[in-house]
């Protein structure tokens, strides 16, 4: 099916790390089945293949700069306009993009995920929805350790010794505050009923 950009709605879940945004969008998923296609602003960090995993390591992972923004904008209007995309697909057990690209194709509701997609004006203004997740830091530092030591395959000491030099700075500086650009805020994330109550009828009404 041929989609234009009428008839296509762009969501923006944003959040702390590890705040609960991916079990958000799975329970909109659940809701909205292959209406939702969803891009994650994490598959575009550069590609550090010029880098030496040393070298690698020590980057800041969450700064604005650490990410190709402009190629997620572009990408996103490219689907907008009813175009079929290939993601780049980056591999955190690496550092560094895998040669391999996800392709994507125009679905009624394009979700944008990410830590850091409210801090971008142009990204936020192809938004029609802008959600930040809102989680204790204690409670996203447990989290986020767990899934680094399970699935990223890294120690314990390099999480903590990554939160405490650039998580939460950059947290700090750049993602706390732009919650003010939500339309919607969602204290204690998924378990939070009415919020997503609220969040899927105003998605079911853009959709009519």
């Amino acid at each position: 099916m041929e989609y234009s950009s009428n008839d296509i709605c762009v969501i923006g879940i944003a959040g702390g790390s590890a705040s609960g945004k991916t079990t958000i969008i799975e329970k909109l998923k659940q809701k909205f089945k292959d209406e939702i296609v969803l891009i994650s602003h994490d598959y575009y960090y550069w590609c550090n293949d010029h880098l030496s995993m040393e070298e690698r390591v020590k980057l800041n992972y969450d700064h604005p700069k650490s990410f190709e923004t402009d190629k997620l904008i572009e990408d996103l209007k490219s689907l907008k306009e009813g175009k079929i995309v290939d993601l780049p697909i980056y591999d955190f057990t690496i550092h560094t993009r895998k040669k391999e690209t996800l392709r994507v194709y125009p679905r009624p509701v394009i979700i944008v995920e990410g830590i850091l997609i409210l801090e971008n004006k142009e990204l936020r203004d192809l938004m029609d929805i802008k959600v930040y997740v809102d989680t204790d830091a204690d409670e996203r530092l447990i989290r986020r350790l767990l899934r680094d030591t399970k699935e990223r395959g890294r120690s314990v000491d390099s999480v903590l010794t990554q939160y405490i030099k650039t998580v939460k700075p950059m947290h700090e500086e750049f993602v706390e505050p732009s919650k003010k650009h939500a339309d919607i805020i969602i204290p204690r994330g998924a378990e939070n009923k009415p919020a997503m109550n609220i969040l899927i009828q105003h998605l079911k009404t853009l959709l009519k």
